[in-house]
């Protein structure tokens, strides 16, 4: 197969691509390291693959078959273009996936994420829900974009199996509401997780996660049928639990009493 030298226009399109100005205006996202690229690569058309110079890739690899270009950087370029501190042996760029608004491609168990901002708090939810069976994520306008590069890596892959659909969350969550779904979300003064009858047996149900410093919005607020909390066990504790490591204590106790 043949390998090119990094062109700068290709180094400049993949550069751009860390900015949702232009992530939106081409329709691609950047990843990096085999074992992200290779998950991306069941469900993202792949575009270009960039190695670096002393890649064990280079020769004969089978993974650049995929990939209709693939191209060779210099250190200096690969640098330019890595947003990890130690850099992988290689980027891919993928075209972004259509979003699906058809409810009818959506799961019975939903996660909602209300204004959800940190890009590592994002892509670990995205991994949680992976991990926990949980393939169907709405989104509120607010909420980070999954293609952010951080978010990406943060998947681990995820993005692959994990239907991101970005959407007005109130008027979403009413229209599920009118198709018998239970709307629960956390707050600081719901019901223990552990003793809450609103988990068990749940049939159809969407479960909102809240923004890190401020909560579930209130217009999102007003559409829960329940209202959830995981309780601390210390005396003395900090005042609120991160949000992607409450995502999935909560997965995991509606997933045990299925």
């Amino acid at each position: 197969m043949l390998i090119q030298p990094l062109s700068n226009a290709q180094v400049k399109h993949v550069n751009s691509l860390k900015i949702k100005k232009y992530r939106d205006q081409s329709g691609c996202f950047v990843a990096e390291g085999i074992k992200c690229i290779s998950e991306l690569l069941e469900r993202f058309q792949p575009q270009l693959l960039v190695l670096r110079p002393d890649s064990d890739m280079l020769h004969n690899n089978p993974f650049l078959t995929s990939f209709p270009v693939v191209a060779q950087a210099s250190d200096k370029q690969f640098k330019q273009l890595s947003s990890l501190v130690t850099p992988a042996d290689c980027i891919a760029v993928f075209t972004q996936a259509a979003q699906s608004q058809q409810e009818s491609h959506w799961q019975n168990r939903i996660v909602a994420l209300d204004g959800i901002q940190d890009p590592g708090n994002l892509g670990t939810i995205l991994r949680t829900c992976d991990w926990m069976g949980f393939h169907t994520v709405l989104c509120s306008r607010q909420t980070a974009d999954c293609y952010a590069p951080k978010v990406v890596q943060a998947t681990m892959g995820a993005l692959a199996r994990v239907q991101v659909v970005y959407t007005d969350l109130p008027d979403t969550l009413q229209a599920l509401r009118q198709q018998d779904f239970q709307i629960l979300g956390t707050t600081l003064d719901g019901e223990n997780i552990y003793s809450s009858a609103a988990l068990r047996n749940i049939d159809k149900a969407v479960i909102v996660m809240g923004n890190e410093g401020n909560g579930i919005t209130p217009s999102v607020a007003r559409l829960l049928t329940c209202r959830l909390t995981i309780p601390a066990f210390a005396e003395q504790h900090v005042e609120s639990l991160n949000v992607s490591i409450a995502t999935a204590i909560i997965l995991s106790e509606i997933q045990r009493n299925r």
